[in-house]
């Protein structure tokens, strides 16, 4: 067991007891009716076989950073077999630093594999919310089911986090999210707006970014969707700016660096994620994460591999901006820069990172977790493989990227490749070719298939067209951008069975769910069958 933050333990000698809580906090302890110290809940993730992540953070009032003091906090933590704490399995005691918003990682090991553990946090006389999570099975074992979650986009502004709730309800093995996790602009309150608001008060700063994030934990579906499973996250646009791209943000800011850099910090001090070693020297903190790293690979025995990227960090500058602009924009056929063969969404040593994972894959089922659509849309009718109109901040605006991709999973043979994507806050169900303009035959055939999930929030396009793009692009074979969810997979090594789920009403936190529509992808055969 260690904490992944000890380069900062260094730093800091002072190891707080409960009187310098009291100190710190005259007059009253930490506790359920004062001052309760876990007020963002608790989590879990980043699952190996014998290890997990356990955060919290401790801040009494999510809207006041200053709640918590300046001080480090020793916090004791457990982790048991059942969850009345009978059989303690490990514990110990972690030190939540000022330096890291008085987060807290742990990383427990020696644990078995495939197995149900508890757990919870205590400072002072103040108990944590119990958590549930689980390890991954062994290497050689084949599970006989995995049960999924992936979402993405939850912007404050848009609706209530009821989707987190049927989340929590499926009691899922996994949960995977897949990016926007927040929005760097809103309203700091606690409540969900009726009505969605204009962009305003954008986050910057490091405490800026501090602050959002303690908003959107605060909700307590989405704290209770946390507790029910360990998660694996990745980061897509909006945990930093509006469609950033490597070292650029849409207005060409010359300090975005610094802003990026804090917001991968504020990230990290808010997610269960094992941390990535960073640079050593005397580098000001927030600079410390300019080099972190996000994407990872996480095994469930033999049943599935999770390859989760990080399509921002590294990416080619996006391809003919508009004019003193940086960020997302149509283009068409005009925009020869967008079919250069040197274009990378994922940098070159992901690639290469990403094509090890491909040939070393034992798994039955591949699963690419990333951010954005894979499947080409065109907006407008492609006549004779020509023309076409493309979104240039997804893969369409780095074709030589995706057609490399598609190349290492054929040249590497990957055993069912499954792709979960997000971001265009649209369900979509695809059929992979590489050629996405021929019709497809014995020298093009179907490689993968693809699963977009909605947003938990955030708006779209209207359904009509939606539609269109459908009828434009053959390869995609369902799409629905009028509601919001979240998407549930049941993983067995048979086959895939994967169940869009829609939400009654976004906006009212009670709403109820269904499922619109069901797919099924058998072992040995990409592709889709639509199921009842």
């Amino acid at each position: 067991m260690r904490n992944d933050r000890r380069f900062f333990l260094a730093q800091t000698t002072r190891l707080f007891s409960l009187a310098a809580l009291s100190a710190a906090f005259p007059g009253t302890a930490l506790s359920k009716t004062a001052l309760y110290p876990f007020s963002l809940g608790v989590a879990s993730g980043s699952p190996r076989a014998s290890s997990i992540i356990l955060w919290t953070r401790i801040l009494p009032d999510p809207l006041n950073a200053e709640s918590s003091g300046k001080q480090p906090f020793s916090v004791q933590w457990e982790m048991a077999e059942d969850e009345g704490f009978t059989r303690i399995a490990a514990t110990g005691n972690t030190t939540a630093l000022p330096e890291l918003a008085h987060s807290v990682h742990v990383d427990v090991a020696g644990l078995k594999p495939d197995h149900w553990y508890w757990y919870r946090f205590m400072l002072g006389d103040a108990v944590s919310p119990v958590g549930r999570t689980r390890t991954a099975p062994a290497a050689n074992v084949m599970p006989s089911s995995l049960r999924l979650a992936f979402a993405s986009c939850q912007h404050w502004d848009f609706g209530e986090y009821a989707a987190h709730r049927h989340i929590a309800a499926e009691a899922p093995d996994l949960v995977a999210f897949l990016g926007d996790y927040i929005y760097e602009w809103g309203q700091l309150e606690l409540a969900h707006p009726a009505s969605p608001r204009k962009r305003v008060n954008e986050s910057v700063t490091l405490s800026d970014y501090r602050a959002r994030y303690a908003q959107y934990k605060s909700d307590p579906q989405l704290q209770a969707s946390h507790r029910v499973a360990p998660w694996i996250v990745t980061w897509d646009d909006h945990e930093v700016a509006n469609d950033y791209g490597n070292d650029r943000d849409e207005r060409l800011n010359s300090n975005f660096l610094a802003r990026r850099a804090a917001a991968y910090q504020a990230f990290y001090e808010h997610m269960p994620v094992r941390l990535h070693a960073l640079p050593e020297g005397p580098q000001p903190q927030p600079q410390r994460f300019a080099q972190m790293r996000i994407y990872d690979r996480y095994d469930w025995g033999r049943l599935a591999r999770f390859h989760v990227l990080d399509d921002r960090r590294y990416r080619s500058h996006h391809a003919c901006p508009a004019l003193n602009r940086g960020g997302s924009r149509l283009v068409d056929a005009s925009c020869g820069e967008r079919l250069s063969p040197t274009r990378t969404l994922l940098g070159n040593e992901q690639e290469r990172w990403l094509a090890e994972g491909f040939a070393s894959s034992g798994a039955r089922w591949n699963f690419i977790a990333q951010q954005t659509l894979m499947a080409q849309c065109s907006h407008t009718p492609i006549e004779n493989g020509e023309d076409g109109r493309f979104w240039n901040d997804g893969w369409d605006g780095y074709p030589a990227a995706r057609e490399r991709l598609f190349r290492d999973i054929h040249t590497h043979k990957v055993s069912n490749p499954v792709v979960l994507s997000g971001d265009v806050h649209t369900f979509y169900a695809a059929e992979l070719q590489q050629d996405f303009n021929r019709p497809v035959s014995a020298d093009n055939p179907v490689i993968a298939t693809e699963f977009c999930g909605t947003s938990v929030t955030s708006n779209s396009r209207p359904q009509a067209r939606t539609e269109q793009y459908v009828v434009q692009n053959p390869h995609i074979k369902y799409g629905r951008s009028d509601v919001r969810g979240f998407v549930m997979m049941e993983v067995s090594p048979a086959q895939v069975i994967t169940r869009f789920q829609a939400l009654a009403d976004v906006h009212q936190a009670q709403s109820p769910v269904s499922t619109i529509a069901r797919f099924v992808v058998e072992d040995g055969k990409p592709g889709l069958i639509k199921s009842s």
